[in-house]
């Protein structure tokens, strides 16, 4: 029996690939713009399946397309006398539209929205037919009435994206305001839409438009959710104060909400606005009763303070820390804290043997390997400090063999191939990493990568690596902060060196060691100078960006600094600043950004 039934299923399969055939052909047909072929393909599909209303729409096209608006218009009255279909009515009411006829279309297209009268669920099918004609304000008294009939239906967001497409901006806010007060569970998407309308600049008439709603709002209820967008809002126009101000309102009365506030001041640090995150996190540390959250906002106002300090500042910097730690303990549970104590006395108040002893006395609490890496990782830092290399060595090597594979594992291993380049074993550390470059951590196998290619690029043209020697003492010093010295020896490479390939990479590093000193005028001359003297090196675009940074942020010259971003674009499109770049020169052209 079952046998008997094989020639029947084979056939049936026969025909839907037949079928699967002829239907691309046909599309393939209407794509190219063969439309006689076209007509003829669908008319075969639609005779074999005429419940097939895409065949249909499809036959409809195509006829308009060789102005058969009769055939069209037969066709779709043929459909709509026998099926209750009510975006055809729209179909055919469009077919009028195209030979001129406004009333009659008119007329089709009212017919279409009034079946809303006797079933509110067809305006998902005739709003959307609307929309696909590009009948806009048809598609919205679709929406409007279907909402108006049955409050149950939500069109806002439909509603929202018509008014985008029209340039109702402030209409569009509102629909979307009104699809928040229905369910929180829309707010970031509609945060993604609403952020292709606004830009940085608080002036702009979008943002004054949203600013306005919002704060209407928050007039109107005490709906927090309110006070959030106007935080997103203020926060995409760096007004960091303002959002601020927001964010204390939502936590004087969501008590849970204070992780907010620490996102903002690692927002606002990022960014750059040290004074605005200064304030973000002394207003965590001075309202919050958890400890950990406490310890957090010291440690991150110290980081800060560190970052904008001078000489003057450090004493104070010291005095603070060490204020925190008799406050709390040294304990695990400022483990972080005596971390960057010990940093900032090596590195910034030349106290190395003292953060050493601080970081050694850390290493004797009960804690697993994880815990302990990031003292180990410091501790190795500072005895390259002072250049002791192989005990320095020996810390990172702990931790690449107790972790492997982790991240900070492959941190230690870079650090361990740097320490060689450092001591002038450029073969040891090349062979290191080769293995770094396709380490799980981008930014290890880039900065793998960079390294690789430095030695290796030096050590192929230099069988004896005096510039590189010379180059790799200076790249120690920089670490060290003895930025002067560096920048001598980086002269003496650019002197004594001039044909070599190293001396792009001089002139780079040289540059961003003036921008720390803040000599820019020098900065910008060594960052020209490899655009136009070494435009074949892998460093231009380094360079590119790096001095369109500095004209942007530094020298007041954000005309200069767009048509760099552009040359970048358009030059070095494969660049990992090719993104970034992007974002910025869309911003100094004053176009509206994601």
């Amino acid at each position: 029996m079952i046998l008997k039934r094989y020639p029947l299923i084979i056939l049936l399969l026969f025909s839907v690939i037949l079928n699967a055939q002829e239907d691309l052909v046909a599309r393939e047909y209407f794509i190219n713009g063969e439309f006689e072929k076209a007509l003829t393909s669908y008319k075969k599909l639609y005779n074999k399946n005429t419940n097939n209303t895409n065949y249909l729409l499809q036959l409809v096209k195509i006829e308009q397309q060789l102005e058969l608006y009769k055939d069209a218009e037969t066709r779709l009255l043929e459909v709509i006398n026998t099926n209750n279909y009510p975006e055809l009515l729209v179909e055919l009411g469009y077919n009028y539209n195209l030979q001129n006829d406004s009333i009659s279309a008119n007329k089709y297209y009212n017919k279409a929205i009034a079946t809303l009268d006797d079933n509110t669920n067809n305006a998902y099918r005739v709003g959307r037919t609307f929309e696909n004609l590009s009948l806009l304000n048809q598609a919205i008294t679709t929406y409007k009435k279907a909402m108006t009939l049955n409050p149950s239906l939500e069109f806002n967001m439909q509603l929202a994206r018509i008014y985008g497409t029209q340039g109702e901006v402030e209409k569009m806010f509102e629909s979307y305001i009104d699809l928040i007060e229905t369910s929180d569970s829309y707010l970031n998407t509609i945060k993604r839409s609403i952020s292709e309308f606004i830009t940085n600049d608080a002036s702009n008439e979008n943002n004054i438009f949203l600013k306005k709603i919002l704060l209407k709002k928050i007039q109107q209820t005490q709906d927090l959710k309110w006070n959030e967008l106007l935080s997103w809002l203020f926060i995409q126009q760096k007004d960091y104060n303002k959002a601020f101000a927001q964010e204390k309102a939502i936590y004087k009365r969501q008590m849970q909400s204070l992780n907010r506030l620490v996102e903002l001041g690692l927002i606002a640090e990022n960014q750059k606005q040290y004074d605005d995150a200064i304030a973000v996190f002394n207003y965590i540390i001075d309202n919050t009763q958890d400890i950990d959250t406490k310890l957090v906002g010291h440690l991150k106002v110290l980081q800060i303070k560190t970052k904008i300090a001078t000489p003057s500042d450090y004493n104070d910097i010291k005095n603070k820390y060490e204020t925190v730690l008799e406050t709390y303990g040294k304990t695990p549970q400022t483990l972080s804290l005596q971390i960057n104590y010990a940093h900032f006395l090596a590195f910034n108040f030349n106290q190395e043997d003292q953060a050493i002893l601080i970081l050694k006395n850390t290493l004797k609490y009960k804690l697993s390997e994880y815990d302990l890496a990031p003292v180990k990782l410091e501790l190795g830092d500072i005895l390259i400090l002072k250049e002791k290399f192989n005990e320095a060595l020996i810390y990172y090597t702990q931790i690449e063999r107790n972790l492997k594979n982790s991240t900070i594992a492959q941190e230690a291993r870079f650090k361990i191939a740097k320490a060689s380049y450092y001591k002038g074993d450029f073969k040891w550390a090349e062979s290191q990493l080769k293995i770094l470059k396709s380490s799980t951590s981008q930014l290890t196998a880039n900065d793998a990568l960079d390294l690789k290619l430095l030695i290796s690029d030096n050590r192929a043209e230099d069988s004896l690596q005096v510039a590189l020697t010379k180059y790799a003492k200076a790249d120690l010093l920089a670490f060290q902060n003895k930025n002067d010295q560096a920048i001598t020896i980086l002269n003496s490479i650019l002197e004594e060196h001039k044909t070599e390939v190293i001396i792009p990479q001089a002139l780079l590093k040289q540059a961003t060691l003036f921008e720390i000193k803040k000599e820019y005028q020098n900065a910008k001359v060594n960052y020209k100078r490899i655009i136009t003297d070494f435009k074949d090196s892998i460093l231009t675009d380094n360079a590119l960006y790096n001095l369109a940074e500095l004209l942007a942020n530094h020298l007041n010259q954000p005309e200069e600094a767009k048509q760099l971003y552009e040359e970048l674009l358009f030059n070095h499109s494969d660049s990992i600043y090719a993104v970034d770049a992007r974002k910025k020169f869309r911003a100094l052209r004053g176009d509206t950004l994601n």
